[in-house]
């Protein structure tokens, strides 16, 4: 009897094996599969640690101390987190179900963040605003429409922001103190989507605005902040179609820094004179794509990033004179999120190798 038991022990544990080939991933009811063969949960499991990693992105500086607010996740969304120094815990900010993303210090004091979370990931974007002491959020949109947040305001008492409140689809420009949501009010009605503000002018009189037809195509104007009036920057009339990206004023507001492919086929840096409304090119020498800068906060120094091969190269310019600062060493990969603290000497961006899913 003993032998019995010890040979169906035996048989019991080598078809363990056998059923554990068998078990596939179950696909979710919302889906209907044809021709699509089975996912071992085995072949799940071990490509999983190539598909599920933690990334952390710069969101924004303190505009006082050396602290930064970044995007990372510890569960399964993005949430924001405070770094407090180099090399120093993450202290998570937000708890979401949904992920959080976007996030802006109050420019005066740092005493609150005004953040972008999604609603259900329909990309249903809201603001919100963080208050720091007590850890508080609250919902400073309409909880329905799709918003994008903009850039604060010199004064940095206002956002500007994207939303569809008025019709659904148009996305308009808003203007708020987040501070009081009853500030809240529709600046311009635009028509369909694909625009963006950049940045309001030193004297908070204009806003810049990007709108972007295709990867081709896009426009700059400017919108007075008193009327909602908007004047074209650049024109439509031309058979050529141009592309601009992101763009900053000039601290002196004479003219606006910009990237372009205009009269090249690379996107370069150029200053766009707003009297005579000509450019000027940056980076003639660079035969490259320009793909983000930041102009520092007193305007004295420019950082822009080239995509060179795949791989971005960092440079640092002083406005003054057009000379390129020296850089420590930086490791090969890709920048992002590109900022300058209010100090204007500390620049903080993110870094994706091979080495790293983003730091």
């Amino acid at each position: 009897m003993k032998r019995l038991c010890r040979l169906f022990v035996l048989v019991w544990l080598a078809a363990l094996p056998a059923a554990a080939q068998e078990s596939y991933v179950a696909p979710p009811e919302s889906l209907v599969l044809d021709g699509v063969p089975k996912i071992p949960v085995a072949l799940a499991e071990t490509a999983g640690r190539y598909a599920s990693f933690r990334s952390a992105s710069i969101s924004d500086w303190h505009p006082t101390r050396h602290e930064m607010l970044i995007s990372t996740r510890f569960a399964e969304t993005p949430q924001l987190h405070l770094v407090a120094m180099p090399g120093g815990a993450r202290q998570q900010l937000t708890f979401f179900a949904d992920s959080v993303s976007s996030g802006r210090f109050h420019p005066n004091g740092g005493d609150y963040i005004v953040f972008m979370k999604d609603v259900g990931g329909g990309e249903w974007y809201q603001l919100y605003r963080y208050e720091m002491k007590t850890g508080d959020s609250t919902l400073l949109t309409d909880g329905k429409s799709r918003n994008l947040m903009g850039p604060w305001s010199s004064d940095g008492d206002r956002i500007a922001y994207m939303s569809t409140r008025r019709t659904g689809k148009d996305t308009d420009l808003w203007v708020m103190n987040p501070a009081d949501s009853k500030t809240d009010r529709l600046l311009t009605q635009l028509n369909g989507g694909g625009w963006q503000p950049e940045d309001w002018s030193p004297d908070d009189k204009r806003i810049l605005l990007l709108e972007e037809l295709s990867i081709n195509e896009s426009y700059l104007w400017l919108v007075d902040t008193a009327t909602g009036q908007k004047t074209e920057l650049t024109p439509h009339n031309m058979t050529e179609k141009v592309s601009y990206g992101e763009a900053r004023f000039s601290k002196d507001g004479k003219g606006i820094y910009v990237t372009t492919d205009k009269d090249s086929e690379f996107h370069r840096l150029a200053y766009i004179d707003l009297e005579t409304k000509q450019p000027t090119y940056l980076t003639t020498s660079v035969h490259w794509d320009v793909e983000t800068f930041d102009l520092a906060h007193d305007g004295k120094l420019l950082a822009f990033v080239t995509d060179e091969e795949g791989l971005s190269v960092l440079h640092v310019r002083d406005t003054t004179n057009g000379t390129e600062m020296p850089l420590p060493h930086i490791p090969t990969g890709v920048i992002g999120g590109l900022r300058w603290h209010k100090n204007g000497h500390e620049l903080g961006f993110s870094l994706n190798n091979s080495r790293g899913p983003g730091v």
